[in-house]
């Protein structure tokens, strides 16, 4: 499996004479409606053997097989790397990598609930249903329609987790962890009720998802963490937790999070390693690879790497530029994106210093828009991350978005470990 990215005058029926695959099957997985594709584009082809063409060479093949030199001259023994012709055939190798893959759904139908979980099951270990919530004393707020999703997850060898946030109204609440924390009925009021939650409504496990912690309730919330562990570790229950990405402690707004005292608790640790750049800030890749990196050389000086998993966006941002402060960014998925750089034929740019597509379009009204998101280069660079250290896994917020090529990506990089 390889990636070809489109060059000025190519069309779908080119790429497909030149590797000998349908035009069909190139749309079907890579999620394209239309046929007006764009240069720079960049189109997954879900084949093993490479066709060479002028031009090529052996690490450019190599890069767009996401392999090094070495994986594709070992498959390829027969082969001088340096007498390449047209036509010439290569293998492309699978590499096996167990890993487990953690991705977040929103609840909507059961009917919808059902049908896209069942679509996404094949491709998870485990789903975090999204959200509960907690009030002051402990309380859980709500009630989800999840009986279905709950199910259908289950009957797919997939554990279902349920997601307990901070969220409020107002947005994610740092008071409310607070005014928890620092009361022990109401923190061990919130355990209780967590762990009914789960055995009730028949989870596998929670997602742990505090967002904004403040740094004097570091220690509360690991110890708290601490007395979940300890109600579902008995009961079979997984304990996994989202966190935000850290590349250092002297960061003073992501404190409250102690990596090695969480990592020595849970069973999982999903990072949130995306939104460097966001809805608020200026145009720029939301999971530049650069950082990724760091967050994952951070987190593995303190977490067992078998306990991490690394969250990836389905979703990009939208700005209108030039910038101004205080507009918000509309996010975008990652297929809408691709969508709308053929609806206004703009070519795509691909950063090589921060593996992140991106591209510009001027919209109806004359405005002038800048869009990052991902794409199955950006995407493939993070697996091979995962694989280079040795990690348990990734993870996708949310399902909901859709990404078409990513199952078959997943299955390019991973054998998918099931419960």
């Amino acid at each position: 499996m390889f990636f070809h990215e489109v060059q000025a005058g190519d069309s779908l029926f080119m790429i497909g004479s030149r590797y000998g695959i349908s035009i069909d099957e190139i749309r079907r997985v890579n999620g394209l409606e239309k046929s007006n594709i764009v240069p720079g584009q960049a189109l997954l082809i879900p084949l093993y053997t490479y066709i060479v063409q002028p031009r090529d060479t052996f690490t450019g093949i190599a890069r767009k097989s996401f392999l090094s030199i070495k994986q594709l001259t070992d498959a390829n023994p027969a082969v001088n790397p340096a007498a390449l012709q047209p036509g010439m055939r290569l293998t492309i190798p699978h590499i096996i990598f167990h890993a487990s893959v953690l991705s977040f759904y929103v609840v909507r139908s059961p009917e919808l609930d059902r049908d896209l979980i069942s679509d996404f099951a094949p491709y998870c270990t485990s789903i975090s249903i999204f959200e509960y919530h907690f009030v002051n004393n402990g309380d859980i707020a709500n009630t989800l329609n999840d009986l279905t999703a709950i199910q259908t997850t289950w009957n797919h060898r997939v554990r279902p987790l349920v997601t307990v946030t901070n969220l409020t109204p107002e947005g994610f609440s740092p008071e409310l962890v607070h005014q928890v924390l620092n009361n022990p009925s109401a923190r061990s009021n919130l355990v209780n009720n967590i762990t009914y939650l789960v055995n009730n409504r028949g989870y596998g496990g929670v997602n742990i998802d505090f967002e904004r912690v403040r740094a004097e309730d570091r220690d509360l919330f690991t110890g708290f963490l601490r007395e979940l562990r300890d109600r579902l570790q008995p009961l079979r229950r997984t304990l996994t937790i989202a966190l935000p990405a850290k590349t250092s402690e002297e960061i003073p707004w992501l404190r409250g999070y102690d990596y090695g005292g969480i990592g020595s608790v849970v069973d999982f640790m999903f990072i949130m390693a995306y939104d460097w750049h966001h809805a608020g800030s200026e145009p720029g890749p939301a999971a530049p690879i650069t950082e990724v990196r760091r967050t994952v050389e951070f987190a593995i000086r303190y977490v067992p790497r078998r306990k991490i998993i690394i969250g990836m966006p389905l979703y990009g941002y939208d700005w209108i530029v030039p910038y101004s402060p205080g507009r918000v960014a509309p996010a975008i998925s990652n297929q809408n994106a691709v969508e709308t750089a053929m609806k206004y034929q703009s070519p795509i740019q691909y950063s090589t210093e921060f593996e992140s597509p991106f591209f510009h379009y001027t919209d109806q009204k004359g405005l002038t828009h800048e869009v990052w998101f991902e794409d199955v280069r950006s995407m493939g660079a993070k697996m091979l991350l995962i694989r280079e250290y040795g990690l348990q896994g990734l993870g996708a917020w949310q399902l909901t978005l859709g990404f078409t090529p990513g199952p078959w990506l997943l299955t390019k990089f991973f054998t998918i470990i099931k419960v």
